[in-house]
């Protein structure tokens, strides 16, 4: 068994790893970039290594000082957790040409289903249901158009080394064909140095249903069962679940042998996903569920997994790697109840989704419950910094109970439990998805939180109810039990601007009164009319009152005037929304622009966001330089409204 541990990642997944290895005996050594120097990881494991500046590029993703680390250590083997290099052959067989364990597939099998098009033909031959479409070398737009001509519309491109949604678009007529082509070519270039594509047929009521799977040195390849995951935002998974709704028992024992056939294939070792589109039009049909392609690692949503079997995926890679066989036979494996996965998020959903960075001075995630199969998993905590370097997940919550019903509803609780100041994060979202009426049917597909966006982003103001606990709060605390206490002067002014979330006290009447003003609202509460139960959470801190309301957090401090003179959109300053990098400027000082002219691109926690004109006029300023970094909040450009004619 190994030893001494090395884990090449950070974040929710190191601290998964550091877990596991701990209860297991095996020592555990991180690596740590700058701006992980105080993460938790960092701190729970046996040993650090810092590895470099912040950037995933200078340290997390270099892999000789990896290597090093563990050399330095004495780290026996190198565990890549998810994402980073965990799908690189090439470090892969670095770390074993080093002499270290790689806790992971073989790097022949991760080439092997590295590209999508020789996957897919690798496993047409092993006999896996694959998509129709053309994987073929003519990579010539008149060919290209002959084959989408012959699947039929609508049809998706495909980058062929593509990921994570990029290089992928839809097209649904012919003419429209050369256009997406020429923009997923230039995409997939970018972010895959690879321009090559491939198509399929675009299935119509898409569901999303992956395998778990696990092989082992002796031959040996079993699979843990289904997950569906096809809840996602821009082909990014939300929520996960497992086992998938509406799975019946045949086609589950069709489609996990092909999974175990796909495995086989490339001589599978480890743990891995087979992924597979449906087409759900008629419920989850065998003859309509096709190979998408391969994770040569481990998944994101691998708890649910854990939670309906019973077993530790992290202690099988760990045992495996060591040499010793996968520690279940397929019949001891078996599926008890249902769990649920959902990724909190460190952004805004009322900003289009923005991810938000800085400092999490108010954090709590909900208290696990081991009765009810309640289960956080963190890389983060109260104080801690939500980093613009890194993905903005901070959490994932994971609920399991008897059936799926029992299971949305513990996650419902969940979600609506989470405190997040004053970073914003996605709690609140995920609670109203987990509320609606399709998905609890189990009659959705990929397609639904796009199609219903608008009914799932919170609102960005309390309720009454939770200005009215506020007020209650305040009034109480103030009084102390004796009106006499409180009569002294108050000045109650209520002209100019009230704070965003803000109250004012007036002491001198009786009873006494608070007002509590949204952008738009302003309410008038007294004392004894106020019932507001046990509905929502509030919390008197030093900065004003802790508000949480399913999922949603709010500070309301005490009101004051707006001092004037700082810089927003509405006077024309264009401000850095998030820390970042500055890696396009379109514009120069004097050029006109129109309303939504993109001014410039700043790149943060892995996206890329356009900054816009925000009325037609002229580009006075400009202090942002492509390659620069940035703070919040930093102006980088000035325009002056044109004159009205």
């Amino acid at each position: 068994m190994i030893q001494k541990l090395l884990i090449a990642n950070r974040g929710e997944i190191a601290c998964r790893i550091i877990r596991t290895a701990r209860d297991m005996g095996i020592a555990t050594v991180a690596v740590y970039s700058d701006a992980d120097a105080k993460a938790l990881h960092v701190r729970s494991a046996d040993e650090a290594v810092h590895i470099g500046p912040s950037p995933a590029a200078e340290s997390y993703l270099v892999g000789e000082k990896i290597i090093a680390a563990a050399k330095e250590t004495g780290a026996e083997a190198i565990h890549p957790g998810y994402g980073f290099l965990s799908e690189n052959a090439g470090f892969a067989q670095a770390v074993i040409d080093a002499g270290l364990i790689w806790v992971g597939p073989k790097p022949s099998s991760i080439e092997a289903m590295g590209l999508k098009d020789a996957a897919k033909k690798l496993m047409r031959e092993a006999g896996v249901p694959v998509t129709p479409g053309y994987e073929g070398e003519d990579q010539s737009v008149e060919r290209l158009k002959q084959e989408a001509d012959v699947i039929g519309y609508p049809v998706l491109i495909k980058a062929v080394a593509g990921g994570g949604g990029k290089g992928m678009r839809k097209v649904d007529a012919p003419r429209d064909f050369e256009a997406a082509l020429e923009s997923c070519r230039r995409e997939a270039k970018a972010s895959f140095s690879n321009d090559e594509v491939l198509l399929e047929k675009w299935i119509t009521s898409p569901r999303h249903i992956e395998v778990q799977v696990f092989g082992d040195s002796h031959g040996n390849v079993v699979h843990l069962f289904e997950r569906d995951c096809s809840l996602q935002r821009r082909h990014q998974k939300v929520i996960e679940e497992a086992p998938a709704p509406g799975m019946d028992e045949a086609t589950r024992e069709e489609i996990c042998a092909a999974a175990v056939r796909a495995a086989k294939a490339v001589d599978y070792e480890g743990a891995g996903t087979i992924e597979f589109i449906a087409d759900a039009s008629e419920g989850l049909r065998a003859d309509r569920i096709f190979f998408m392609e391969m994770n040569t690692r481990l998944q994101v949503e691998h708890p649910v997994t854990e939670e309906i079997t019973g077993v530790d995926l992290v202690e099988w890679q760990l045992r495996v790697a060591s040499g010793e066989p996968v520690p279940l036979k397929q019949e001891e494996l078996s599926i008890s109840g249902h769990a649920i996965e959902a990724r909190l998020y460190a952004e805004d959903p009322a900003k289009g989704f923005l991810p938000s960075t800085g400092r999490l001075k108010y954090f709590e995630l909900p208290n696990e419950k081991p009765r009810r199969k309640q289960r956080n998993e963190t890389g983060v905590e109260r104080g801690g910094e939500i980093s613009p370097y890194y993905d903005p997940m901070i959490a994932k919550l994971v609920a399991h109970a008897e059936d799926r019903a029992a299971a949305i509803e513990a996650l419902g609780s969940m979600t609506g439990d989470v405190v997040c100041w004053p970073v914003k994060c996605n709690a609140g979202f995920l609670n109203l998805l987990l509320q609606d009426e399709t998905f609890r049917a189990g009659s959705m597909d990929t397609g639904l939180i796009a199609s219903k966006l608008d009914d799932f982003i919170p609102d960005e103001t309390p309720s009454e109810l939770a200005m009215q606990s506020v007020a209650h709060m305040v009034i109480d605390r103030t009084r102390g039990g004796n009106p006499e206490d409180i009569r002294q002067t108050y000045l109650a002014n209520d002209d100019g601007p009230w704070s965003n979330l803000g109250f004012r006290l007036n002491r001198e009447a009786e009873p006494p009164v608070v007002k509590l003003a949204t952008a738009s609202t302003i309410y008038e509460v007294a004392f004894e009319e106020i019932d507001i139960g046990n509905a929502l959470w509030v919390e008197a801190t030093p900065d004003g009152y802790l508000v949480d309301e399913d999922g949603q957090t709010f500070m309301l401090t005490e009101a004051r005037h707006d001092a004037g003179g700082a810089s927003s959109a509405a006077d024309g300053a264009i401000l850095a929304p998030m820390p970042g990098k500055v890696i396009a400027v379109d514009v120069a000082e004097g050029d006109a622009v129109t309303a939504g002219q993109r001014l410039m691109v700043l790149e943060a926690m892995k996206m890329e966001h356009a900054l816009t004109a925000p009325f037609d006029g002229t580009v006075t300023e400009l202090s942002a330089s492509e390659g620069g970094q940035v703070q919040v909040e930093a102006v980088l450009a000035v325009v002056e409204p044109a004159e009205e004619t």
